[in-house]
């Protein structure tokens, strides 16, 4: 018996092991090894991409880093209370002052769509239990906003005076419903993903027909008429975020995969405009804008996080786009802040978070969020209020004033208030 015989059994099996572990270590590279940001990138032309949509360059990725992240908390901070509320004998102060802080409900039905009315104090939202639309007062009265009852709406997109909004029904049907005029106007069902212009005038959104070849990205007048194409889609229509600009210069923004920790988000005009491209480090991009429309918050989450979702700040005007791009060193979504001032941000951050959360953002339901205020030109980020309730905060509202922020419960839906001075 020569050699491979006498150990061919054990040769193979040891190869078999040995292609086990290479296989294993190749799917933990590409997916969970933890990757460190590129200092930059240097702008280049990108291709035109699948669909139509426009060419746009790749704008400078110059990271810098606002202190490192424990568990969603800034770094030097100690752990939150394991339980907020307050303990026996103390008291929630009645004003945020970075410690537990009174928390008002303001209403006792599930609501949706709360919104800070025209005059910059009062709210405005849909009440879920009897389809009717109220005005909240400062002195907590609930005031009707239309006599008319809109039952099982979905979703709700406000005009940016807050008389018009587009009403979504879970059977796709669509409406835009004039407070003014009291009188509706019927939209296409295919219409998806609506975003108004600064002025109010016009709508941003998606048409999707069953046939990819006709998939759009358009633009129509607040009456639901003039519809105007303004991007072949195409089966990109997944990664595409109508938003129109505070400055008006974008109307949407879409994503390109680089690696699984990469992507390149281009910003898409009315005019066939060239933009440069921001690289942004990770997947689940959730943008909002600041109120000027110069900068750009965003989330992603990434293998480096845990993913977990991580908030971003980068310039996104003009020439500057893509540049100052910085990580904040907080763990939370950027549908859970809201801009106080062009620097300045109030943010609801989960008190823990779950491997695995910006995939599945309703693990983040089971922890309650403390807030903060964070300026997104120095970094600084300062704990504002630790509500004295188990709240998981969505839609956040500040009044123009500066004196309330308001949020949604996302397990009660009801609206609550924190008084910030």
């Amino acid at each position: 018996m020569n050699f491979w015989e006498k150990y061919k059994k054990i040769i193979l099996v040891a190869g078999f092991i040995a292609l086990i572990f290479v296989f294993g270590y190749l799917l933990y590279a590409l997916f969970f090894k933890s990757t460190e940001p590129p200092g930059g990138t240097t702008a280049t032309v990108s291709p035109t991409v699948s669909g139509g949509l426009p060419q746009a360059q790749t704008g400078t990725g110059q990271t810098g880093t606002a202190g490192q992240t424990v568990g969603g908390l800034p770094a030097g901070q100690t752990e939150l209370p394991a339980d907020s509320q307050a303990p026996a004998g103390v008291r929630a102060n009645p004003i945020a002052s970075g410690g537990l802080t009174q928390t008002t409900e303001l209403s006792q039905a599930p609501s949706l769509a709360a919104t800070l009315s025209a005059n910059g104090q009062e709210l405005q939202y849909y009440n879920k239990q009897d389809g009717k639309f109220y005005r909240l007062t400062k002195d907590g009265q609930a005031n009707l906003l239309s006599d008319s009852a809109f039952y099982e709406v979905q979703n709700i997109t406000w005009s940016p005076d807050k008389n018009k909004a587009i009403l979504e029904y879970p059977d796709q049907a669509k409406i835009i419903y004039d407070f003014n005029s009291k009188k509706q106007i019927s939209l296409p069902k295919h219409w998806q993903d609506f975003s108004f212009s600064p002025d109010g005038s016009k709508i941003v959104m998606k048409s999707l027909a069953d046939d990819p070849a006709n998939r759009w990205l358009a633009v129509v007048d607040a009456n639901g008429t003039s519809a105007q194409r303004v991007a072949a889609l195409g089966d990109k229509d997944e990664t595409v975020y109508p938003s129109w600009s505070p400055n008006g210069q974008t109307v949407a923004e879409y994503t390109e995969g680089i690696s699984f920790d990469q992507q390149r988000v281009y910003f898409v005009g009315l005019n066939n405009e060239n933009f440069k491209a921001l690289t942004i480090e990770g997947r689940g991009f959730e943008p909002k804008w600041s109120p000027r429309g110069d900068r750009l918050l965003y989330s992603v989450y990434s293998s480096g996080s845990d993913l977990k979702p991580e908030l971003w700040v980068a310039d996104a005007q003009g020439e500057s786009i893509g540049t100052g791009r910085v990580k904040l060193g907080v763990q939370t979504w950027a549908n859970k802040c809201v801009f106080a001032s062009a620097a300045e941000l109030y943010c609801a951050v989960p008190d823990s978070l779950e491997e695995g959360a910006g995939l599945f953002p309703d693990l983040a339901k089971n922890s309650k969020d403390s807030l903060y205020k964070i300026d997104i030109q120095t970094g600084l980020k300062k704990l504002v209020a630790l509500p004295d309730g188990q709240f998981s905060m969505a839609d956040l509202i500040i009044s123009d004033n500066g004196f309330y922020l308001y949020f949604t419960d996302a397990n009660t839906e009801k609206i609550n208030k924190i008084k910030l001075k």
